[in-house]
């Protein structure tokens, strides 16, 4: 009699690059680190970005157009509204049609920088407008650079509350983000210049990291910064106040420029961006000693 064994090999297991579960755990969570930097890398490379201007600003700017329409319903529906009710909805129709200036403000800067940066001599994309990329006023940063032509970055981050990437991105430079700290990573990296516009903590939050590296001269590089809207930071963040109390120097006022005008803004920008970006290039090519940048590098 012919006995048959039960055949016991186990199948392969899966490699180890497409395992979820593993990938999705804790001790997965080095290779989604480097995932996020890695891949963004290829990406900026293969659509040969070289560097870019970050815009930061409020998600929840709304352009002239939409604030005005919100401002008519209100008035519709106030009749039917308990008087303090309909005076509460009234007073925030305002506050986002008088807002709404600086999603226009935006709009027309990136415009302008975007037209500027289209044209320079280059082998790569230079200063490419970066948002990140939700509404408000990344959206409109990355209207005006559509508006212009020019290619567009949105890096966005998964949220709670989710937050879409608007429409005006360039499709193949699109990102999304988990880790905040990955995606701050990339606008700092690639940034020559900075834009703040009116915004929340987020923007704080934004606006302050690159202050402070640039003021510990952590950056191999000059970021040009600019502080848009003077009335409405100017009752947020009292500099002054810092400079009376010892906290910061006299001389860290220097590490921006506050502006109320997209065309002020652009020339502040354009003149910076020259200066310590593209003329050290230009000199270098032509075999002149290069201008030195602002910024040191540390071993």
């Amino acid at each position: 009699m012919i006995q048959f064994m039960t055949d016991h090999r186990l199948k392969p297991a899966p490699l180890a690059y497409r395992n979820e579960p593993f990938l999705n755990s804790p001790d997965g969570r080095i290779l989604r680190l480097l995932s996020e930097y890695s891949e963004p890398l290829s990406r900026f490379r293969r659509e040969q970005i070289q560097d870019t201007v970050v815009f930061f600003g409020s998600a929840r700017v709304d352009s002239h157009k939409n604030a005005a329409h919100r401002m008519t319903e209100v008035r519709g529906n106030g009749a039917q509204l308990p008087d303090a009710q309909q005076a509460k909805d009234m007073k925030r129709a305002e506050a986002a049609v008088d807002m709404a200036r600086y999603y226009e403000d935006a709009r027309r800067l990136a415009r302008l920088l975007t037209e500027w940066s289209t044209h320079i001599p280059a082998k790569r994309h230079r200063f490419v407008v970066t948002t990140g990329g939700g509404p408000g006023i990344m959206e409109a940063a990355n209207l005006g650079a559509h508006e212009a032509g020019g290619k567009t970055i949105g890096l966005n981050i998964n949220l709670p509350l989710e937050q879409n990437p608007n429409p005006y991105i360039t499709p193949s430079l699109n990102f999304e983000f988990h880790y905040f700290f990955m995606r701050k990573f990339w606008f700092a990296y690639l940034a020559k210049g900075l834009v703040i516009f009116p915004g929340g903590f987020g923007t704080l939050d934004e606006l302050f990291e690159i202050l402070t590296l640039a003021q510990t001269e952590k950056l191999a590089k000059k970021i040009v910064v600019v502080i848009y809207g003077s009335a409405y930071w100017k009752k947020v963040v009292n500099f002054e106040a810092m400079v009376d109390a010892g906290t910061i120097s006299a001389g860290d006022l220097e590490l921006f420029k506050m502006s109320d005008s997209p065309e002020e803004s652009f020339e502040f920008l354009r003149a910076g961006l020259t200066k310590h970006h593209l003329a050290p290039q230009q000199a270098k090519r032509s075999g002149e000693a290069a201008v030195p940048e602002i910024a040191k590098t540390r071993p």
